[in-house]
């Protein structure tokens, strides 16, 4: 005999908060008998996605006071964690627990649909209805495309123009003050215990994942995993995740007025760090323990009464979950190839050092890459690991690695640096450090800056670069983050703190740090603290790169052009180019290192239009940025012509495909 009531699973995935939930409320409406809040302990994420320990624990701190904060309103109840796949585990609850209704927030990752869809389509098979209700973002990205004539995202106006013809961002639902007891929480069903292999993840442990081998807990009792049972090493990060955090520092910064109507991101200064110059809010939206709406109608409130000079979109706090918007509405269409650049209709292919191995079988990025250079590949970890030889930039890396956070003009220097500003490395392998080490990581938003960054798409102004130097001195003109976060220079004269090889050997040793090596030493004889010599020639390097993109753009492929897809883009280079470019196919790429001398050959007939809209206006920095290389750094841009004179200046309309 069929319940007479609902009896729900309420799934939990990137909605760790109880406010302004529309899925939940749904479920609530629902009136059901019992309500389980169910959190399913997924192997992709404890495997197949890079998560550094102190994501790990973030996201453990988001569970683990959403948990309380359910048994706060039912102490019958709490947060159920599960330790199966879903894909394997929700079938059987359905079966187990009497389901009827299963409600979740909807989510446009690419694994997530690929996941949602096995799990609606055993849901109808099992006669239990599903609701799905948007919460992660302002609009529904789906809805945000086909608003946008069914195209991606690429600029913060067409997402503007797109919301208005959505209409006005819903208000925020209060959270609930009761919520319906579970039922029977049994689980007399046989445990599907997920291969560990291959385990991106490994390298974060100093033992083996022990999550797995009980599917309530060690305990019986569905408590969230500790750090111990995952076998991580422990966070390093002082920062905390967790609703009533996150609702806490969202009223810290409206009950400041002034800095919540005048933000202005670029004004920022990324060499503040105790604390921040910035609200630290986003890996709240990431796990969801902060509603992306409420911060939106809050700060709205705040701008509507203030009566100074306000900032305004894009570079303010409306402004920035626009960009969060914008990205989301770029990955939803175009899926798994958003992540990667072969394949992807929106992406410019530059034959970048490093490049990903791709599986043949389905066109994807393996989570591997080619070494083209030995050369490179040691750039790559030296940058990875903050010893680059240019404090500013290796500070930055051990902030990422330390807090898992850094300013987002610093993640704009470090990524310039590894791609168009020095390295010529594939944009690619940052995006992966930064899935890694990052508490905020969203695919779509660490995909879409790295993109930006590295000149590939949303952007196009690749002659801006960075200065390692220049840069950080507007903000810090004495070095005060290079000093905390590479102590070994702490005692450097001002005007040696962001060139110290420039620094006379007598004054080296009275700070008491030689600068010699290549970074695998960090001490010498008699206690002498050792940094490494900058690893090579900036000025020189961001010729070389902004070059060689040049020839990129004048050859002009994207990445869903078949010659990108089966290696005979080489065809279009000179072997002497910048990138792994000898040979003609893609088995004669591996000994490739070019010498930076891009020679243009001719590239494919041109035809049709970009198929990709940027406003370079949105991108604009304020300081640190040189023009080195560019001939045609001083050419006049009308406002909102960026996009239109640079492909102008590189032939203007996409190879043919």
């Amino acid at each position: 005999m069929a319940p007479s009531k609902p009896r729900v699973i309420y799934w939990f995935r990137t909605d760790l908060r109880l406010h302004d939930s529309p899925a939940l409320k749904a479920a609530l409406d629902l009136k059901p008998e019992c309500l389980y809040p169910v959190w399913c302990w997924d192997p992709h994420y404890v495997y197949r996605a890079r998560v550094g320990p102190n994501r790990w624990q973030y996201l453990l701190d988001c569970q683990s006071d959403l948990s309380a904060s359910i048994t706060k309103l039912n102490p019958k109840s709490k947060l159920f964690l599960i330790r199966e796949a879903p894909q394997t585990l929700l079938a059987k609850l359905f079966k187990a627990w009497k389901i009827t209704h299963i409600v979740f927030e909807k989510d446009t990752d690419a694994y997530a649909r690929d996941r949602d869809e096995n799990v609606v389509s055993q849901a109808k098979g099992a006669g239990v209805e599903v609701i799905i209700k948007m919460g992660r973002t302002l609009y529904d990205p789906d809805e945000l495309v086909r608003a946008n004539g069914g195209r991606p995202t690429m600029s913060i106006t067409q997402v503007q123009k797109a919301g208005e013809k959505l209409g006005e961002v819903a208000k925020p639902i209060p959270a609930p003050k009761f919520l319906p007891d579970p039922g029977d929480t049994s689980l007399d069903f046989e445990h599907t215990q997920p291969s560990p292999n291959p385990d991106f993840n490994n390298i974060q442990r100093d033992e083996d994942d022990q999550s797995y081998n009980a599917l309530a807990g060690p305990k019986g009792d569905f408590a969230v995993p500790t750090m111990a049972e995952l076998g991580l090493k422990p966070a390093s990060s002082q920062h905390r995740g967790g609703e009533t955090i996150a609702l806490k520092m969202l009223d810290e910064i409206i009950s400041n007025t002034q800095y919540t109507a005048t933000f202005s991101k670029p004004d920022t200064a990324p060499t503040a760090f105790a604390p921040q110059a910035t609200t630290l809010l986003s890996p709240h939206h990431h796990f969801g323990s902060l509603s992306v709406r409420l911060l939106y109608w809050r700060v709205m409130d705040v701008l509507a009464s203030y009566k100074g000079k306000q900032s305004t979109i894009p570079t303010n706090l409306i402004g920035q979950l626009l960009f969060r918007d914008m990205y989301f509405g770029a990955q939803a269409p175009l899926g798994y190839c958003f992540a990667q650049t072969v394949g992807n209709s929106h992406c410019r292919f530059i034959p970048w050092h490093l490049p990903s191995k791709i599986d043949p079988s389905n066109g994807l990025i393996t989570g591997d890459h080619h070494i083209d250079t030995p050369e490179a590949e040691t750039w790559f970890q030296r940058w990875k690991w903050g010893k680059t030889g240019f404090p500013w930039i290796d500070a930055l890396m051990r902030q990422l690695r330390y807090e898992g956070w850094i300013h987002h003009l610093g993640r704009h220097a470090v990524a310039c640096f590894l791609t168009r500003g020095g390295c010529y490395i594939d944009w690619e392998r940052g995006a992966e450090v930064f899935e890694e080490w990052l508490i905020d990581h969203e695919v779509a938003c660490n995909t879409g800056n790295w993109q930006w960054l590295s000149c590939t798409a949303f952007y196009s102004q690749f002659y801006r670069c960075y200065s390692p130097i220049a840069f950080p001195k507007k903000t810090d003109a004495k070095g005060e983050f290079v000093r905390h976060f590479c102590p070994e220079l702490k005692d450097y004269p001002d005007k040696y703190i962001y060139e110290p090889w420039k620094a006379p050997i007598a004054d080296q040793k009275k700070a008491g740090c030689l600068i010699k090596g290549d970074g695998d030493d960090t001490e010498g004889e008699g206690g002498m603290k050792i940094y490494p010599k900058p690893m090579f020639d900036f000025n020189a390097r961001r010729t070389i790169c902004i070059d060689a993109i040049k020839n990129a753009y004048h050859v002009n492929l994207y990445g869903d052009n078949p010659k990108v897809k089966d290696g005979t883009w080489r065809e279009l280079f000179s072997d002497s180019a910048e990138g792994p470019t000898e040979g003609k196919s893609a088995k004669d790429a591996s000994s490739a290192n070019g010498n930076g001398e891009a020679k243009v050959k001719s590239g494919e007939e041109a035809s049709g239009d970009m198929g990709v809209d940027q406003d370079e206006d949105e991108a604009a920095e304020v300081g640190g940025e040189t023009r080195g290389g560019d001939r045609q750094g001083k050419r006049k841009r009308g406002k909102g012509k960026g996009q239109e004179t640079l492909d102008g200046h590189f032939g203007g309309k996409r190879a043919k495909r």
